[in-house]
């Protein structure tokens, strides 16, 4: 009798652990499925509100730089198509608002950028991946990324002290601000840019790729020029032109070199202005509902429009491709 009342009590005490376990595990299940709501949720509201931000800004720009065609009657061709830059600082309007001396110097000076940045970016990418891999990761990256967090104005300085009286020496001029110099502060701007991109897209190139080329006979630099970079390439062309979203959006380091002289760039010793640059310097002087500030938001809303063509196509460089049967 008294083994069977404590096989009793064991067997309800047995019950009651199993119990307050399985309510253990069930709690511990809620608050897992709650944390995992609640981070989803605030996760989802900051991605909306980051698309909230970006079409705010959008509609904030549009909303600024469609006065120039809107409220003073000038056309889209005489703003993109003509050098005749005279908007009047009043609300009446009655100048003109011809920013292609802008455009182009903007064009002249990231284009400039690009064609001396991008062959030593993509070369340093290869060199840390493919040639010197160890040496690349630990100690060169790190140094290519300082470069990324030098702040602009210490690349304009630099250029205004060194680059600027180097290049009136070399090459005689009586003012060493050019373009020339501003392609050069940028080229050296978007360098760690293009290359830090370069760099993973290469190094994300499967390891068999190379072995199947080793394979067929190839050496080492027949697989990095016919294996590794056409795989690579979308890679390295999403980070050149990433390169130059930076180049274009980039003012106080350009303003500082580029001459401020609002006339078309004739050659690379040419001084000129960019969009950024006469962004920079005319909006903080400007009337408010004026026509040179509102022409200076035509200016800002077009920046805009570039960055984001430049994501889109980003987007379109970088997606997957399908494998042709």
């Amino acid at each position: 009798m008294k083994s069977y009342e404590m096989y009793c009590v064991f067997r309800k005490k047995s019950e009651q652990q199993y119990i307050s376990l399985i309510k253990g595990e069930n709690m511990k299940k809620q608050n897992m499925f709650t944390k995992e709501y609640a981070w989803r949720g605030l996760m989802t509201a900051g991605g909306l509100l980051v698309i909230a931000i970006t079409i705010c800004i959008g509609a904030f720009l549009i909303y600024k730089g469609s006065g120039t065609f809107t409220i003073f009657g000038h056309s889209i061709f005489e703003f993109l198509g003509s050098t005749d830059w005279n908007p009047e600082d009043n609300a009446q309007g009655g100048g003109t608002v011809g920013a292609l001396i802008f455009i182009v110097g903007s064009l002249c000076t990231c284009g400039l950028a690009l064609l001396i940045a991008t062959p030593f970016a993509v070369g340093s990418a290869i060199f840390m991946i493919e040639i010197a891999p160890k040496f690349g990761e630990k100690f060169y990256r790190p140094i290519v990324e300082i470069f990324a967090g030098i702040p602009s104005v210490v690349y304009g300085w630099v250029g205004l002290t060194v680059l600027i009286p180097a290049i009136k020496k070399v090459f005689h001029l009586q003012v060493g601000h050019s373009v020339l110099a501003a392609g050069i502060v940028l080229a050296l701007m978007i360098f760690p840019t293009i290359s830090n991109v370069a760099a993973d897209s290469i190094h994300s190139v499967p390891k068999d790729y190379r072995m199947a080329a080793y394979g067929l006979g190839s050496t080492r630099w027949q697989s990095i020029y016919k294996v590794v970079i056409p795989a690579a390439g979308s890679g390295i062309l999403s980070g050149i032109i990433l390169g130059l979203a930076r180049a274009f959006g980039e003012a106080l380091a350009v303003a500082m070199v580029i001459g401020q002289t609002t006339a078309l760039p004739k050659g690379l010793f040419s001084t000129t202005k960019s969009l950024t640059t006469e962004i920079a310097a005319q909006m903080g002087n400007a009337t408010e509902g004026g026509e040179m500030k509102t022409a200076l938001w035509t200016m800002a809303l077009l920046l805009f429009l570039l960055s984001l063509l430049f994501i889109l196509l980003i987007h379109y460089f970088s997606r997957p491709k399908k494998d042709k049967e």
